[in-house]
């Protein structure tokens, strides 16, 4: 049997990176941060228990990159959906819908990284949250800031501080509330955005999409032959 080249060993790292941190953000949800162990999320990823800490460094890096993956694919995601729009305002208030979504829909989840954030290590940088900032920071950019480097750490506070008072636990602040201050904070209107309780265009409901897997893509790029997967080899032979 030929050696497998190097595309297709790439494309097969990629696809397990994928898988792991899918894996992460549906046991998490389920379970919590502390009943998920890494062992669970490899079982779950259908990877050999040795290559999560090959990938990752530990459970906490590999949650928050995780979930930073589903914000900045959420985010993205509302940005860009149809009809598209280069308005500043529209674009502010489909960001400040799509994270606050993310903290109504999945509740359990987005508790845990907020928690996790205010542990001893904090704010981990990967490449997720990376392309998350990125995003945040053109949605400033175009909303008309004078000065993205002091409006954007804005931003991120009053998101932060919005997702933590809607999950305060026994004292969730309602999301239209939390909304309607962001709102007037922007001078959005209300109707901008996905206002509570509407339709998205397109047929998506405002209460949010529960399939996670468009999220995280472990098939072949376009015009990648998929490649036959087989048995991964266990990480000490990498």
């Amino acid at each position: 049997m030929s050696p497998r080249s190097a595309l297709v060993n790439e494309e097969l790292r990629r696809r397990s990176k994928e898988r792991l941190l899918h894996a992460a953000v549906e046991l998490v949800s389920e379970h919590g941060y502390e009943a998920t162990t890494l062992g669970d999320i490899a079982d779950r990823a259908g990877s050999a228990r040795g290559l999560v800490s090959y990938y990752f460094p530990g459970k906490r890096q590999l949650v928050q990159s995780a979930v930073h993956r589903l914000m900045h694919r959420t985010l993205e995601e509302a940005l860009e959906r149809e009809p598209r729009t280069e308005d500043g305002r529209e674009r502010m208030a489909r960001a400040i819908d799509a994270i606050l979504g993310l903290a109504r829909d999945r509740p359990v989840l987005m508790r845990q990284h907020m928690a996790g954030l205010l542990q001893a290590e904090g704010f981990l940088q990967c490449p997720e949250q990376r392309r998350l900032a990125e995003l945040l920071r053109d949605t400033v950019a175009r909303y008309g800031s004078c000065d993205v480097d002091a409006d954007y750490p804005m931003m991120r506070a009053l998101l932060m501080g919005a997702v933590f008072a809607a999950l305060v636990p026994g004292v969730p602040m309602p999301v239209p509330v939390l909304r309607a201050e962001l709102f007037k904070r922007y001078r959005l209107d209300w109707e901008m955005g996905v206002p509570p309780d509407t339709e998205v265009p397109g047929g998506t409901c405002g209460t949010g999409r529960t399939d996670l897997a468009r999220f995280f893509a472990t098939g072949p790029e376009p015009g990648f032959p998929a490649p036959a997967l087989r048995p991964e080899p266990d990480a000490q032979s990498k």
